[in-house]
């Protein structure tokens, strides 16, 4: 049996043994089998990065302009898409750096999917790991919780006889299939999907809201509350931090080492989508979004509505895997699964991590106000504050900063720059995002608790439709 091919591949002092595109893709495979199911490539890393920042959220984001006001909406979406994509890049240059001082010492990762805390074990020890694994395994687990409960809400626009407690029972036994799926390699069809059902969805709120124009009265007093102002910063602040998966998304690349700009250019595309439906669904309902956090509310019954909700219920599956797919993994590497090649007995082995997830989603179904406090408390940490922090003290050594992999981009100033726009993300995140954040949400989350109660069967139901 011929071994399996390996080329090494040199990029300045980047040195890394990757497998063949080719060589991969052949094997056991069909045609049809590589052109949907297979995917390693630049491309194929963009649609992951895109379709996994604009699910869910894209349906809340207009009440975040409800309760931040049109100029401080757009002025925080572009400021945090860039500072997003910043701490993306952070994470790829630290994925490159212990990726490729493993593979000098001869480390073989073809079979072990790297995490983002096995990059901060190899760079910064233990102390960091259980950091990461923390943050990222929590954020990652309420991300999958946020996409049932969207689930629930968006299908209960089009079919009301069952409540939405109901409704997340049923969407859960769906996104439990995601178990077979085996890595991020295989999401090649369903991430380009997801990115074109958004697309749509995105265009349908702004075209239906300009269409629908302004109801009568309408007021727009954002902001009027600090509460609220910074409860719709941090649901800002959670839209552009999909990075818990970046380190997944770079392992599942042919060639890890092109991601740099990948998460940037993914993120200017979001915005297309993202400021004009929240700008015109904000524009014609105004402050009736303040207690409508999902858009689709607020619009009539049409078959173009319905359209995009069955698309969006689709991407949030899709939406799900991603999310899941990182906790498998840790999953089968505590139980010490991670290396088997049986689909079927890894699907087994995975399935106890969605039941915690369905359990919290029925606990806590408050719809929009669950993805400011997710925001502020960790994302804030696993997205902004971590990744920035760890690039400082990975690179503090001048040994280190003289053979790193990845040196500072030349127009911001060599490592005086770097180490510049890196503390001045953890200064912000951690006053703005982090404390007037988190002080905000949890208000705001404490307040749905005592106005719904926990297990609420219909969460902002017309009273009619809740009996």
């Amino acid at each position: 049996m011929a071994s399996e091919k390996v080329e090494t591949v040199i990029a300045g002092n980047y040195v890394e043994m990757e497998r063949d595109e080719d060589d991969q893709t052949s094997k056991g495979t069909s045609k049809f089998s590589r052109m949907f199911w297979h995917g390693g490539s630049v491309y194929d890393a963009w649609f992951s990065c895109a379709s996994n920042q604009v699910a869910q959220v894209l349906l809340t984001l207009p009440y975040s302009f409800s309760q931040l006001g049109m100029l401080s909406g757009i002025l925080f979406q572009l400021f945090y898409g860039l500072m997003g994509s910043w701490t993306a890049y952070l994470i790829s240059v630290l994925y490159v750096e212990y990726r490729t001082r493993k593979e000098r010492e001869k480390v073989d990762f073809r079979n072990h999917v790297i995490q983002w805390f096995e990059v901060l074990d190899g760079l910064l020890g233990k102390h960091w790991r259980n950091a990461g694994l923390f943050f990222n395994c929590t954020f990652l687990l309420f991300g999958s919780v946020i996409q049932l409960i969207a689930c629930a809400s968006n299908i209960y626009y089009i079919n009301d006889n069952l409540d939405k407690r109901t409704w997340t029972y049923i969407f859960g036994a769906c996104c439990a299939t995601t178990v077979f799926i085996p890595s991020f390699h295989n999401y090649r069809i369903w991430s380009f999907l997801g990115l074109m059902m958004t697309t749509f969805t995105a265009w349908y709120l702004t075209i239906a809201s300009l269409v629908h124009g302004q109801v009568e009265g309408v007021k727009h007093s954002g902001p009027a509350k600090m509460v609220l102002y910074f409860t719709g910063a941090t649901n800002i602040l959670y839209t552009f931090g999909g990075h818990a998966v970046t380190v997944e998304i770079m392992h599942a690349m042919w060639k890890p080492q092109k991601f740099k700009l990948i998460y940037l250019v993914a993120t200017l595309y979001v915005l297309t989508l993202t400021l004009p439906s929240a700008s015109a669904v904000y524009y014609a309902f105004g402050d009736m979004l303040l207690t409508h956090s999902n858009a689709f509310s607020l619009l009539p019954r049409s078959g173009f509505r319905d359209v995009a909700i069955i698309l969006m219920l689709i991407h949030q599956f899709i939406t799900f895997g991603f999310a899941c797919t990182p906790l498998y993994f840790v999953w089968e590497k505590a139980i010490g699964m991670h290396g088997s090649k049986s689909v079927f007995k890894r699907a087994l082995a995975r399935l106890p991590v969605v039941v915690p997830i369905w359990f919290l989603a029925i606990i806590f179904p408050f719809f929009g106000p669950i993805n400011s406090t997710v925001g502020s408390l960790l994302v804030s940490f696993t997205v902004y504050i971590i990744p920035a922090l760890a690039h400082m003290l990975t690179f503090a050594p001048p040994s280190a900063r003289e053979n790193a992999v990845e040196r500072p981009p030349p127009f911001l100033g060599g490592w005086a720059g770097m180490y510049s726009m890196n503390f001045f993300v953890v200064v912000w995140v951690l006053v703005v995002g982090f404390g007037f954040g988190g002080w905000a949400s949890m208000l705001n989350f404490i307040q749905q608790v005592h106005t719904f109660g926990l297990f609420t069967k219909c969460y902002q139901c017309p009273p009619h439709k809740a009996a």
